[in-house]
């Protein structure tokens, strides 16, 4: 099922063409973005993880295992994507033992300081094409829905689905509560989410750079590629989807490396690691 594309946006009825015919909200459509390097350059918990680092949150050996279990996760989340149990156990081992309060906290903080400068600014425009047609906008994370939260509510969207950590008592036991928000669990989410906000998915649109968004991305009427990596751009050139990429040249290719190249988020979290080591044998 294709939208057609003056229900989206790609028409006249779009803010920027300078139409001034009045917005009929359909609340039957939505949008679903990705965030990690679709709305964001690079991968939210990479950042937020930097963010802590540079509060002294972590110390060498907390980062090193950081960036490990984020290796772990992505190595299983690409080549085991039927058996994620491995996966789900690395995904947030670690915020045990933190308060709820304190990590909504920071990731605000976090963003304003280290995520805002990195959001596509490309796709922050398509976003808000959708909310200026009176359609609802939510994100989809495989990140804590947590920081999804922040992020969308920083961006004036409608809100967000992520992963939800077990909590108790106000503080997170590093358990997963259901599965991870990864692959088809996110497709799962989304068609859930239609249920009870009403919506028609032939008459909503998803947004994603990965290939691993593809139940998502089959789910809804209208799939945007952004950024995609190979396999999404195959994808997208066989279905016939409309593809943006807002990276350039060599630039697209540093950006990338926090999230799409597990050894490079490793390395960055070592090298905070040790940056830290250094500053407090400084002191």
């Amino acid at each position: 099922m294709t939208v057609s594309t003056d229900r989206h946006g790609h028409t006249a009825g779009w803010a920027e063409t300078g139409s001034t015919t009045p917005v009929v909200p359909d609340p039957a459509a939505a949008a679903f973005f990705d965030v990690d390097n679709t709305m964001m350059q690079g991968a939210s918990i990479y950042w937020f993880a930097r963010g802590l680092a540079a509060r002294n949150y972590f110390t060498t050996g907390d980062l090193a295992r950081f960036g490990w279990q984020q290796l772990r996760f992505r190595v299983l989340a690409t080549e085991h994507a039927g058996d994620m149990s491995q996966a789900k156990k690395a995904a947030l081992a670690f915020v045990e033992g933190w308060r709820v309060d304190d990590v909504e906290r920071l990731a605000e903080e976090i963003f304003d300081e280290l995520m805002a400068p990195r959001i596509w600014a490309g796709t922050r425009r398509l976003a808000q094409r959708h909310l200026d047609a009176g359609e609802r906008v939510w994100l989809v994370s495989a990140a804590p829905v947590e920081i999804g939260r922040v992020i969308a509510a920083r961006l004036g969207l409608t809100g967000a689905i992520g992963t939800v950590a077990e909590v108790v008592d106000g503080a997170y036991t590093g358990r997963l509560v259901g599965d991870l928000m990864h692959g088809p669990a996110k497709a799962d989410a989304v068609a859930q989410l239609a249920v009870v906000e009403g919506l028609e998915l032939s008459r909503c649109s998803a947004y994603s750079d990965s290939a691993n968004d593809l139940p998502m991305l089959s789910t809804v009427g209208r799939a945007v590629a952004i950024n995609p990596d190979g396999a999404l751009l195959r994808q997208a050139r066989q279905r016939g989807w409309e593809v943006r990429d807002f990276r350039t040249g060599r630039r697209a290719a540093r950006i990338a490396v926090p999230s799409t190249a597990a050894a490079g988020l490793l390395a960055g979290a070592v090298s905070a690691g040790l940056a830290l080591h250094r500053r407090r044998r400084a002191s």
